[in-house]
């Protein structure tokens, strides 16, 4: 998108998207086909087995979990970036403020990072395979693993933060070459793994004796563990919570020439977020049932080493497949990290923030148990990031419908909405405690997150907005 951007006078930061400037939805079924088919998909595939999900509730529950995901893009987020045409951030600066947004975009640029770290520790351990370096996932959370391992993560992130530091084109360029034939690995993985465990008939796979004896192994080395139908719906609609409930896209779909566009999402939940995570489960229940044994960690645990099970599957393209799809996940998100912190810092330029966010990076993925905590994390990054989504979605569809004032910060010139810190804030702690204090399975805060943080927005403003700055008529 940018070179067509650029064309047409820059990337329009801070302006409506022109019509000169709009894409067809071919533009964008392929960035959805190469943004999630990567490197997370071998993480979070093998966890639901390791979650002790069983293979019916996997393969309804992603099926259903995903739909919903691309509804509440195509529903949601189309309408808004087609009426407003522009970028999350300034749609934010507008609503809340440009100091409440520096410091959105900080926490924003963090948690990318600490998301790219997962994608450098991907990439690190299918590297090790073939210099026999191991991937040891210590006990406690913020342990490193050992000193090999984490030698070659801090050499995989600096190589990965200069790339990225390069320029978004290139790698864009590059995800888009590597998408189709990553999506074919992510296929074979499954295929093959179902013909090593003799799941080669439909009986045999619908049975799913394999499925069952892999749970169980893992349940006697783990410990008991259960992941229910709903959570698996939960997940997957709303593991991408910050892109669609918190309006980031907003930033892409502001492109678009038809509301068609709105449905690319489904390639990269269906191809990836579907295929591809049962594909990469696979994995481990055929590992499981092959070499038991090359399942454990050192603290005698099941673990899922991306690495390891791509490269028992399929050997030497499976080990390319992981680095490519970790490379290529890490790198656009810690560019995106680079854009936040610059957007905290105005005065930086945009390759030293982007080397900062990859320092970042490197350090989470130093840490093993970030990655092996992927299932609770994307749930934290929506509940802490959706919620600014139902201010923006209050802002265009109620605020004017009940005698407020739209886009308030930019109509009275004010630095911090307090209306939107409140309600963006208060919901996110309350959520928060309850995922860290009470165990509350992350994904599950998302909604009601949202849903109250829209409601606070609404109450607060009423109360707030001075009459001078409200509009003459409902």
């Amino acid at each position: 998108m940018s070179e067509e951007a650029s064309s047409s006078g820059g990337e329009f930061e801070r302006d409506p998207v022109p019509d000169s400037a709009l894409l067809g939805s071919g533009k964008f079924w392929g960035m959805y086909a190469g943004e999630h088919a990567a490197g997370t998909e071998f993480m979070i595939g093998p966890l639901f087995l390791a979650a002790g999900a069983s293979l019916s509730d996997l393969l309804l529950g992603l099926l259903l979990g995903n739909l919903l995901a691309v509804l509440t893009w195509r529903f949601l987020v189309v309408p808004i970036a087609m009426a407003k045409r522009f970028t999350l951030y300034y749609q934010l600066e507008r609503i809340a403020g440009g100091s409440l947004v520096k410091f959105y975009n900080l926490v924003n640029g963090l948690l990318f990072c600490f998301l790219a770290g997962a994608m450098i520790t991907v990439s690190a351990s299918a590297v090790g395979v073939p210099f026999d370096i191991t991937f040891d996932v210590p006990s406690n959370m913020l342990g490193l693993s050992n000193l090999s391992f984490t030698g070659l993560v801090a050499i995989v992130g600096v190589v990965i933060a200069v790339v990225a530091a390069g320029g978004y084109g290139r790698v864009a360029r590059f995800a888009n070459i590597a998408a189709p034939w990553m999506i074919g690995v992510f296929a074979a993985c499954g295929i093959v793994s179902l013909a090593q465990m003799n799941a080669t008939s439909f009986a045999a796979i619908s049975e799913g004796v394999f499925w069952s004896d892999a749970i169980a192994f893992v349940q006697e080395k783990n410990g008991p563990q259960t992941f229910s139908f709903w959570q698996i719906v939960v997940f997957a609609w709303l593991c991408n919570g910050a892109m669609h409930f918190g309006m980031a896209d907003l930033t892409i779909f502001r492109f678009a020439r038809s509301k068609s566009s709105g449905w690319a999402p489904a390639i990269g939940m269906f191809l990836g977020h579907y295929m591809a995570w049962i594909a990469a489960a696979l994995l481990l229940a055929a590992l499981i049932k092959l070499q038991p044994a090359m399942a454990l960690g050192s603290d005698g645990k099941v673990t899922a080493n991306p690495g390891m099970l791509a490269f028992e599957s399929l050997g030497w393209a499976g080990i390319i497949c992981v680095v490519i799809a970790g490379w290529t996940t890490a790198n656009p998100t810690i560019y995106r990290a680079g854009l936040a912190f610059q957007g905290v810092i105005p005065s930086s330029s945009r390759t030293a923030m982007t080397l900062v966010a990859g320092g970042v990076a490197t350090i989470a993925g130093a840490f093993p148990n970030l990655s092996a905590q992927l299932l609770g994390f994307v749930g934290t990054y929506g509940t802490v990031l959706g919620p600014m989504g139902a201010v923006i979605f209050v802002d265009f569809y109620l605020m004017k419908k009940y005698g407020l004032q739209d886009e308030y910060a930019q109509r009275s010139g004010s630095k911090i909405n307090p209306a939107v810190m409140i309600a963006w804030l208060l919901p996110v702690a309350v959520g928060l405690y309850l995922i860290i204090v009470e165990g509350l399975f992350a994904a599950y805060a998302v909604i009601p997150c949202w849903i109250a943080c829209g409601v606070l927005y609404l109450v607060l403003s009423k109360w707030m907005q001075k009459p001078s700055d409200q509009p003459a008529t409902a």
